[in-house]
């Protein structure tokens, strides 16, 4: 070793002195170039992450001799990564782009940690950094809670000559803190890019209070709600100053908040059908005497237009939310008809029964009336349920209502838990143990929007006809394409509440 070392020494003297134009060797055989340390830049030495969430390291490694190794060491998150470039390239790099992902346990309690990044050079030079991983990494847009929806008409009346102030109400949510609130209506005097700065708080409301010009004028409007990581909610909708309109649709509201109106995952209000030019027909199954019920065109809010009794006089509607009282329905366990025509303020009501021969199902709930080989070999209970496959189905079965065969629940007892940010993906459908024959399905008209359920049954294997009530949308769109895909915006105990003869679910706050 020493008659080596003397001959090294003497090339790297000879090498000084011009008379080699070779570099020299160390241990690994690789010429050293200048001799220097690596240099790491690395893009950051402080990130932000959280359990059950990833962090990059990212950087570009430069070295003139060649890197041979990257280390990246944390004993505490179990990291000890060692990349070889010389067994991944077969030579050492004079560049390197660094991006090395980790995943952080779901399970992990700890605050803060370092990772030490390693950079070694085929001279087995070295040089260190220290890389700080905090648990307050933010991965979560603000949601507004409460405010109009995404491409929604807000419509001001005017009545009279004159247009009533309307006060918008809007409330926000962050997982860490609120930073700003933006407000613009487009060519409204007053109200361009305002800015309210909140106080870094995780949850706030504003009522907004916007009066403008009694002329007909549609305005385009934005809302935004950002917080301290920059992330954003964004919502455009259209504030339209008008006389009375047709409006597309129409909802009935039988809950008395605008908070219930808000708190469901979908189906709150429930939305009716538009027979006519003006003309709304609604059904609705009435569980308790003395159910209140409002109409409304906007679906998150009792203003600015909400259709009631008219006080001055019961046989009419008006559509001033001031002014509006409830549609008052006595009669329990019946289904109601009510139409509705807001051009004339005219209202007509009445009870029905259900024509079980046009029942959407044909067989008898929790009975064994289900041939499930269809061949009569063997029957089972026929029951229905929610999830990605019949046999999935059998994991979230509905439980029957006592008064109401066509109405059923999800869950039939206990708690039902549903967490923030959390997407949903799921038909209703019979239940098969071997997920194989979906006899029966109801299918939704908008995957997230949820409104109405499509029903459709399959005829058997031989004919794998379907037929059904809604094979086709309004829009052109099969029901046979609409899974169910809403995402929880607020997590906590849910109930599921589905009418097989009415079309309509909701999944609301459990009591």
């Amino acid at each position: 070793m020493r008659t080596r070392f003397l001959k090294v020494s003497l090339l790297c003297a000879l090498f000084a002195t011009g008379v080699f134009v070779t570099g020299c060797s160390d241990d690994n055989g690789y010429a050293d170039v200048d001799g220097q340390s690596p240099v790491a830049e690395l893009k950051a030495d402080h990130i932000q992450s959280g359990a059950g969430h990833d962090f990059t390291i990212e950087g570009t490694l430069t070295d003139a001799d060649g890197i041979s190794v990257i280390k990246l060491e944390c004993a505490d998150l179990y990291l000890n990564k060692t990349i070889d470039l010389i067994e991944i390239y077969g030579e050492p790099q004079t560049s390197y782009d660094l991006s090395y992902k980790f995943s952080i346990s779901k399970d992990e309690v700890g605050e803060q940690f370092t990772v030490k990044v390693t950079v070694v050079d085929v001279g087995g030079r070295e040089t260190s950094q220290d890389v700080l991983i905090t648990m307050d990494g933010d991965f979560t847009d603000p949601v507004f809670a409460l405010a109009p929806q995404d491409g929604s008409f807000v419509t001001m009346l005017l009545r009279d000559g004159a247009v009533d102030p309307y006060e918008m109400k809007l409330q926000m949510t962050d997982d860490r803190a609120l930073k700003s609130l933006y407000l613009n209506i487009e060519g409204a005097a007053g109200y361009s890019d305002l800015v309210i700065d909140i106080d870094s708080i995780p949850s706030f409301e504003y009522n907004w209070r916007i009066e403008l010009p009694a002329e007909k004028k549609d305005y385009p409007t934005t809302i935004a709600v950002t917080d301290y990581a920059g992330r954003t909610d964004t919502v455009k909708c259209t504030i339209s100053v008008t006389d009375i309109i047709d409006f597309e649709k129409m909802y009935l509201a039988d809950v008395a908040t605008e908070a219930e109106l808000n708190s469901d995952v979908f189906g709150v209000p429930m939305v009716i059908n538009h027979v006519g030019e003006y003309q709304y027909k609604a059904r609705y199954y009435n569980k308790a005497a003395g159910t209140e019920i409002f109409f409304l065109p906007q679906k998150t809010s009792f203003n600015p237009v909400c259709f009631g009794l008219d006080p001055k006089d019961s046989n009419k509607l008006t559509s001033d939310p001031k002014l509006a009282k409830p549609i008052v329905l006595d009669t329990p366990n019946v289904y109601y008809e009510i139409d509705i025509n807001i051009q004339e303020s005219t209202y007509n009501i009445k009870t029905y029964s259900v024509d079980e021969a046009t029942s959407p199902i044909k067989y008898e709930y929790g009975k064994p009336c289900f041939d499930v080989w269809e061949n009569g070999s063997e029957m089972i209970d026929f029951y229905i349920g929610w999830g990605s496959s019949p046999q999935d189905a059998g994991a979230h079965l509905f439980v029957q209502d006592s008064n109401n065969p066509h109405l059923f629940y999800y869950p039939s007892e206990g708690t039902w838990t549903l967490s923030s940010g959390e997407e949903m993906n799921f038909i209703i459908s019979n239940y098969h143990p071997g997920g194989w024959w979906d006899h029966v399905e109801w299918r939704c008209d908008n995957s997230t929007e949820i409104e109405k359920f499509g029903y459709f049954s399959k005829k058997n294997d031989v004919n794998p006809n379907w037929e059904g009530t809604n094979m086709k949308w309004e829009d052109g769109s099969s029901v046979q394409d609409n899974w169910m895909k809403p995402v929880i915006v607020n997590g906590g105990n849910y109930r599921f509440e589905f009418d097989a003869h009415l079309g309509r679910g909701k999944i609301v706050p459990a009591n």
